[in-house]
């Protein structure tokens, strides 16, 4: 699969690395190019997104937006990234009925709502409007009377 740059940082569903902080602009963009040209990895973030450092990484299973994020997540999903999903969704007040790394009924309502009260498509899956609307919305908020622990 060949490297693309994107336009716009995205998180991601795979392995990657962040290097080259102690390199300077002209090394951190032949790496860049080596890592892009390399053919090995997914993603390269772009220079204006990752000033003093490089990012790339090797994405797992299927994205929900079409440059890349978080999984595609539906109900009988499973795994780390469905504890995001519901950590995301209890810090912001929709209940999942626990942390469990399953999208069962609990995690599906909780989804709808929040589509709901977002005016989003109430599907009841995590594509990648419901993932950026989550994503930016979380982020900051730490820990809240709702978090799960």
């Amino acid at each position: 699969m060949k490297a693309v740059l994107h336009g716009q940082s995205q998180n991601y569903a795979g392995v990657s690395f962040d290097v080259g902080q102690k390199m300077t602009p002209v090394e951190r963009s032949r790496l860049r190019t080596v890592a892009i040209n390399s053919g090995v990895w997914s993603y390269v973030k772009p220079a204006n997104l990752t000033p003093t450092w490089v990012h790339f990484d090797k994405r797992r299973g299927v994205s929900s937006c079409s440059g890349g994020g978080f999984p595609l997540l539906r109900h009988g999903s499973k795994g780390a990234y469905v504890l995001v999903l519901q950590d995301a969704l209890n810090t912001l007040g929709f209940r999942t009925n626990g942390l469990d790394g399953i999208f069962g009924n609990g995690t599906q309502n909780a989804v709808m709502a929040y589509q709901r009260a977002r005016r989003l498509d109430i599907d009841g899956i995590v594509g990648c409007a419901t993932w950026q609307s989550l994503v930016t919305e979380v982020v900051g908020n730490g820990r809240t009377p709702t978090t799960i622990d």
